[in-house]
């Protein structure tokens, strides 16, 4: 029997975010991508996984806000999750202040604008700095903006309180012990090589892959590259 795979989508991303993944790895694994509907905290998208998972125990990889879910299951049912990815993602809780405020005006502009002009004009400002240069305007852009498109602003309203509701996962990872694996492109300036330099310090025995010419959406950007780190880390003791 094959193990399970519960691949978990970032903000505003559906099952098409792990489409190089999932067609890579049915042949080892039963690939399994939730879909949060208009869930509001990233604990009750860790429920959700939980609850629907098709097996007890599984692999579980989590992109961008996927990984804040993922370390939310690590906090409610470690002795599920067989291993771990997290990949182009965070681990530190809302700022406070001034910063805190300057996160939370964006991602409510972005909402104003999504309701004022619809999906996919939020997506061409909101996802243009998530991709290496050389992807915009490309046919691998444009599937970004049908992934944004397929969803709502109910959604995005949902999604974006839940993570300005986010938790530190800092005390979650000192407690991580099965394989993980912690990914980013190394010219992704959401989530930067730095910050997973500290989460893979965090996590005792994790392996760092830093994936060249790749910005925030690792899976899709350079698919062979996160296929093979994903292959390796399946593999692992």
């Amino acid at each position: 029997m094959k193990p399970t795979l519960i691949l978990l989508p970032g903000l505003m991303c559906d099952a098409i975010v792990w489409a190089p993944q999932v067609q890579a790895l049915s042949a080892v694994a039963n690939c399994v991508v939730p879909e949060y509907g208009t869930l509001n905290s990233l604990t009750a998208m860790a429920e959700h996984v939980l609850v629907t998972a098709p097996t007890q125990r599984f692999a579980l990889a989590g992109h961008s806000m996927g990984g804040r879910v993922a370390f939310e299951v690590m906090r409610l049912a470690p002795e599920r999750v067989e291993r771990l990815a997290l990949l182009d993602t965070g681990f530190h809780p809302m700022g406070q202040g001034v910063d805190g405020a300057a996160e939370t005006d964006k991602r409510m502009a972005l909402l104003a604008l999504a309701r004022r002009s619809g999906m996919r004009v939020m997506g061409q400002q909101w996802a243009r700095p998530m991709v290496h240069p050389q992807y915009l305007e490309t046919p691998l852009f444009d599937s970004i903006l049908d992934m944004v498109e397929r969803s709502s602003p109910a959604q995005f309203e949902a999604q974006i309180q839940a993570l300005l509701a986010r938790r530190d996962a800092t005390p979650v990872m000192k407690d991580i012990h099965c394989p993980t694996l912690v990914l980013c492109g190394r010219d992704d300036a959401w989530s930067p090589p730095a910050q997973h330099e500290r989460i893979h310090a965090a996590i005792e025995g994790s392996k760092l892959v830093v994936v060249d010419t790749c910005g925030h959406m690792s899976t899709m950007e350079q698919p062979q590259a996160v296929n093979a780190a994903f292959a390796d880390w399946l593999e692992s003791v």
